[in-house]
């Protein structure tokens, strides 16, 4: 129930329902109530916030910070395995395998199948629990369209009862010890994940996955008209914010060693 709850008041204070409930609040004291001026402080706050969020150059300026703290592996340092972890995913057997993995999932796991190509020898382990209406695990559904890709099921590792990224750690821990791995997550999620793994002691390579903040040439256009792309690159800034801040009041905010 905790579980859902934080999922529930996370998911309401990202940018687009936190937004668009200061622009219904605006609406319904404009409509019902005497606090014209209020309701149409806060209308044009959510209206201008949206957009300015919705732009290229806001997104991706306040994405990058986060992005750019670990950079693309290239190591030569040998890992044992390679840890992708879970993100977004459902299961419909109809579909191309990789059609399963929504989001942030798909360039996760093309980054560690990279990475385990890199590392002959190395076994890949995936993560993540069911989601609550589905059988099929999120470590299920990758390993599934890992091995639809070529990796032979015998170089997988499934763990697929971590509900989140601390559990994930302590399941990795018990998994494979204290042996060298690389840990491939989405670029952002990075820094907060690498704070988790660390605190149960281990020491993973990190490896940065799905980079979206853009610094490479765009067309004009692109830069200047809002669109739902860049508004979600917004998003992941304020789920990593949020994410930051749930670790802070835990307790796990710094690396160890900085407390």
């Amino acid at each position: 129930m905790l579980f859902m709850l934080k999922k529930f008041i996370g998911g309401m204070m990202l940018p687009l329902p936190l937004l668009l409930l200061l622009i219904g609040l605006g609406i319904v004291l404009v409509w019902f109530t005497r606090f014209q001026k209020t309701g149409k402080c806060a209308i044009t706050a959510g209206w201008l916030f949206l957009l300015l969020l919705s732009l290229q150059p806001v997104a991706d300026g306040l994405l990058k910070p986060i992005e750019d703290k670990y950079p693309t592996w290239r190591g030569e340092q040998p890992a044992q395995y390679v840890v992708v972890l879970g993100g977004g995913y459902t299961w419909n057997p109809q579909w191309a395998p990789s059609s399963n993995l929504i989001s942030n999932s798909l360039p996760r796991l093309a980054e560690g199948i990279r990475l385990w190509q890199a590392n002959p020898g190395s076994k890949m382990i995936f993560t993540g629990a069911p989601a609550l209406t589905n059988p099929v695990s999120t470590a299920e559904a990758g390993a599934r369209v890992a091995e639809s890709l070529g990796v032979p099921r015998s170089e997988i590792i499934v763990l697929d009862t971590p509900k989140d990224t601390e559990e994930e750690a302590s399941a990795v821990k018990a998994a494979i010890g204290d042996a060298p791995f690389l840990l491939v997550t989405s670029a952002s999620h990075l820094p907060r994940a690498m704070i988790f793994f660390q605190h149960v002691g281990l020491h993973p390579l990190p490896a940065p996955a799905n980079q979206l903040a853009i610094t490479s040439p765009l067309n004009p256009w692109e830069r200047i008209i809002p669109s739902p792309v860049w508004l979600m690159h917004s998003d992941r800034v304020g789920y990593e914010t949020l994410g930051r801040i749930w670790q802070w009041l835990k307790g796990d905010s710094g690396e160890p060693g900085e407390q």
